[in-house]
């Protein structure tokens, strides 16, 4: 790694040692999303871990999640569920309205989910590298984030794709099995794809016009 390789150990600590309970990791269970819960359970053993739960995702996904949670006993890894189930939001606003209107259907299952996990916290985690795209190459350890109001921290914005592998190999850690079949950044199952240029976000709504979820923009 090219940069102090104990600057993004030394965040998580401080991190945890300003905002003790006061914090939150929103994990995406990503291979990003292993690596730092692996990290934060060497910090906190009884951190908090939230997963978006859009009810949405990838079979593997929700079995990556319960293997992760047989590996870190302690830590408390919550699901957390949007207000309107996918057959309220169909009787609402029409069926499939991640094709018809993405930005809302990401608005109502998971920016607003979150903004409820956070309504009581003072800061987050958050596995965003600078390297993941354009909108994310100037991102800092430690960020002001003017949609949720609160201080949001992340651990690896130096780290590449390598080392994220590096880690997980290392140290054996269980990840999502798509990651295997080209899925490098996994969403939701309708939303993402598979990707075959090499771009780590490309296979995000791929046929739209679009490449954030919005939980990282202002």
């Amino acid at each position: 790694m090219h940069h102090n390789s104990r600057d993004y150990f030394d965040i998580i600590k401080w991190a945890y040692s300003t905002y003790g309970n006061n914090i939150v990791y929103a994990c995406s269970f990503g291979a990003e999303g292993i690596v730092l819960i692996d990290l934060i359970s060497k910090v906190k053993k009884d951190a908090k871990i939230v997963f978006l739960d859009t009810s949405l995702h990838f079979t593997e996904t929700y079995k990556l999640i319960e293997k992760m949670k047989d590996k870190y006993p302690t830590l408390k890894i919550e699901l957390k569920k949007p207000l309107l189930t996918i057959k309220d939001q169909a009787a609402k606003y029409g069926e499939n309205l991640w094709m018809t209107n993405p930005n809302l259907c990401c608005q109502i299952r998971k920016v607003e989910p979150l903004k409820e996990v956070l309504s009581n916290k003072v800061a987050w985690i958050s596995g965003l590298r600078r390297e993941q795209s354009p909108s994310r190459k100037d991102i800092e350890y430690i960020n002001r984030d003017e949609k949720f109001k609160n201080i949001k921290i992340c651990p690896l914005i130096h780290w590449t794709w390598e080392d994220i592998w590096t880690y997980i190999k290392m140290n054996n850690l269980p990840y999502n099995e798509l990651h295997d079949l080209n899925f490098p950044s996994i969403g939701c199952e309708p939303c993402t794809s598979q990707v075959s240029d090499g771009n780590l976000r490309s296979g995000r709504w791929a046929d739209k016009d679009k490449i954030e979820c919005g939980i990282h923009v202002n």
